[in-house]
């Protein structure tokens, strides 16, 4: 599969985040069905990893590196399942928005190898797409000035964590990993400092 096409299936799961801005999910019933996908996602992963059952899709979806570890689509869903499972709304749609759109718009801005950083112009790029990106739900979930405050912080953290790869024992630190969290993080933190009680939201609570 080409580099187009993975970004195409990485950009499809705006789905997720439009059923429940779509009404057509509560935001506890869209926390569920990612808790789901994310089961069955690491059920296929242990069948291809330690059963080896390895479908020819999975030689379309996955690049050479991923052949013997956690595939990067496994990441993503865990990273954003992640998220969903502790924030409302206004941090989790913003940080979902930045890896599956934000970081496919990178990819096409900046061509590195896994283990590479990308360009400054490229993560200034990533910035301004990630930024307007996450304005609309962090300034919805609080006020004008804050919202903006909170989606800028959030953004610049979720582009540094694209396009700065941290290389653990040879390996770079997948993205799909890193920027749902950090960018939340951001977002909650800077709420958190204008003393807006917006944010942590845990689904057990």
């Amino acid at each position: 599969m080409s580099e187009y096409g993975r970004r195409a299936i990485h950009a499809s799961g705006v789905g997720m985040p439009a059923i429940y801005l779509l009404d057509i999910v509560t935001w506890r019933e869209l926390r569920y069905f990612m808790l789901v996908v994310t089961g069955i996602v690491f059920t296929l992963e242990f069948l291809r990893l330690v059963v080896g059952l390895n479908h020819r899709l999975y030689d379309e979806i996955t690049r050479p590196y991923e052949q013997h570890a956690v595939a990067g689509y496994a990441l993503y869903m865990l990273s954003m399942t992640t998220v969903a499972v502790l924030f409302g709304p206004s941090v989790t749609i913003p940080a979902m928005l930045m890896l599956i759109l934000g970081d496919p718009v990178s990819g096409m801005l900046g061509d590195n190898a896994a283990d590479e950083h990308k360009r400054p112009a490229v993560v200034a790029a990533t910035f301004g797409v990630c930024f307007l990106l996450a304005v609309p739900f962090t300034v919805a979930g609080s006020s004008t000035t804050v919202g903006v405050a909170a989606a800028g912080v959030g953004a610049a953290v979720g582009a540094v964590a694209d396009g700065v790869k941290p290389v653990i024992r040879g390996i770079g630190v997948d993205d799909n990993l890193t920027i749902p969290p950090v960018a939340a993080a951001g977002i909650v933190v800077t709420f958190w400092l204008f003393g807006v009680d917006v944010g942590f939201d845990p689904l057990w609570a």
